[in-house]
């Protein structure tokens, strides 16, 4: 397992001309992390469009988002431990390929079939891109500045999470359904073109195998586990067949984990998780995730439902978390590089708690400027964590295993998100059919109550999620500092 020495006697920070570069670099690759993170939400506004003009069931629908989700989490572990063997730019600039042509294919489609293989195909892509970005920026940029550089990466991960409804909105108004794809077209063309003339070539390579039996499991283990928690919104959790769905992913998981504790080359290095700074930042990144999904799906419902607003008024209110957060997180990841990582992180989650509860207590009689304030706090709290958490992460890793370091952080961001859309949907209508007396599936005409009641409840639910995550960082701050006033004590 241990790397070519060969490769491994120069680093990209000694060589100048790639850190001539290196912002370059970093534009070609937050371009890609914005388009991949972007197709995963862009494509829920334009489902009733799709439905109509290719005559399907909107529900049938719905599998073009979670196609696209399922094979990034199913690919993206394998794709960051390929990175680390074969290199994780040469698996950057194919996925770019990738993505590029799955967009292009997704424009023509003319049936659920084809649709949902062009987004496959387009997934594979954003899986390999996203499994490696962060190790690629990681390897290039010198300590100093990896928190602002890494910050970048956070701000249009968020800002492409984020951005897809408001955006996708307008593009389809506009254009048309096939042009939210198609305009990953051109964007794709220019970046690769400058990513082959910018990027270097790989240097850390390792000379191990590929893990056949874990790759297997793991695909399994996704496979099951979001066609429990995304048909469950669907059939109910109470459905023997999402109930079986869910056991089986639970122990399919339960086997991975112990081939990759007895295999010699694992797709899954579990040592990395023996660092509690890595596992705690991971732990935090995804309940971030969660709550700010939570976010994403009900705000759009209460912007033009309850307060009456048309699509594009909503679209330019809800544009400001992720305006918010493209000005903070640089800033954030700038200043973790000063002052260290644990206390921004600590701050932008309280501050994250604060807006969750402030959400929680809007109604429809809400000012659109207090609402506006609520979602600017997010943006800022989100904005100040993401940063130093990535940072953190991926600075606790060794070289050698930045891919597969950078595709668990994305693993669990994309979890992170399927899971905040179960936690607000199942929430919300939980506790609308306890209002109404019975099953709700979507909003109840002249009843903003009912749908207030439950939005009130997904928002505390994910305030608490926040407080959660917020403890953790605290204890870990705390143990921090602790242990930097006991140094002088231990060494007399």
């Amino acid at each position: 397992m241990s790397p070519n020495p060969a490769l491994t006697r120069q680093t990209y920070q000694d060589n100048p001309d790639v850190q001539k570069r290196r912002w370059l670099i970093l534009i070609v690759i937050n371009l890609f992390t914005f388009m991949s993170t972007l197709d995963g939400s862009i494509v829920n506004i334009a489902l009733p469009v799709i439905s109509k003009q290719l005559n399907l069931p909107v529900a049938q629908t719905q599998w073009v988002v979670t196609s696209y989700l399922m094979m990034i989490c199913a690919a993206i572990l394998f794709f960051g431990k390929l990175g680390d063997i074969v290199g994780k730019i040469k698996i950057f600039k194919l996925g770019m390929i990738i993505f590029t042509i799955g967009s292009l294919l997704c424009g023509f489609s003319y049936n659920l079939t084809f649709l949902i293989a062009s987004r496959l195909l387009q997934a594979l892509g954003a899986s390999m891109t996203m499994a490696n970005n962060q190790g690629i920026v990681t390897d290039i940029f010198p300590p100093n500045e990896r928190g602002k550089a890494l910050g970048f990466i956070g701000t249009f991960v968020s800002l492409g999470s984020i951005a897809g409804p408001s955006l996708g909105g307008v593009i389809i108004s506009s254009l048309g359904w096939e042009y939210i794809f198609w305009v990953n077209v051109p964007i794709g063309i220019i970046a690769f073109i400058i990513g082959v003339k910018t990027l270097p070539q790989d240097l850390t390579k390792l000379r191990v195998k590929i893990d056949v039996a874990g790759n297997l499991l793991f695909t399994l283990f996704i496979l099951a586990l979001f066609s429990g928690l995304l048909l469950g919104q669907q059939l109910g959790y109470g459905d023997y067949r999402i109930i079986t769905a869910l056991v089986v992913s639970l122990v399919v998981f339960v086997a991975f984990i112990w081939v990759q504790m007895h295999k010699q080359e694992p797709l899954l290095q579990l040592s990395l998780f023996k660092n509690p700074l890595f596992s705690l930042s991971i732990l935090c990144g995804f309940l971030v995730f969660v709550a700010n999904f939570c976010y994403n799906i009900i705000a759009p419902f209460y912007a033009q439902s309850i307060l009456n607003l048309s699509p594009s008024q909503a679209g330019f209110l809800l544009m400001i978390f992720p305006i918010v957060m493209v000005i903070i997180a640089p800033l954030s990841g700038s200043l973790s590089d000063k002052i260290g990582s644990e206390l921004l992180t600590f701050i932008g989650l309280i501050i994250m708690v604060i807006a969750q509860f402030g959400l929680a207590s809007l109604h429809d009689g809400s000012s659109i400027a207090l609402v506006g304030v609520w979602i600017a706090m997010l943006g800022l709290g989100s904005g100040i964590f993401m940063s130093p958490n990535n940072s953190l992460v991926m600075s606790k890793v060794p070289r050698t295993q930045l891919g597969i370091a950078g595709s668990i952080n994305g693993l669990i961001r994309n979890i992170g998100m399927v899971v905040g859309i179960t936690v607000a949907t199942t929430t919300l209508f939980s506790v609308m059919s306890h209002k109404a007396g019975y099953r709700v599936t979507g909003l109840i005409p002249d009843r903003p109550d009912i749908f207030l009641s439950g939005m009130h409840v997904v928002f505390q639910t994910s305030a608490t999620i926040c407080l959660i995550a917020a403890l953790l960082t605290g204890w870990r701050l705390w143990s921090s500092r602790r242990s930097v006033q006991n140094e002088p004590v231990q060494s007399n």
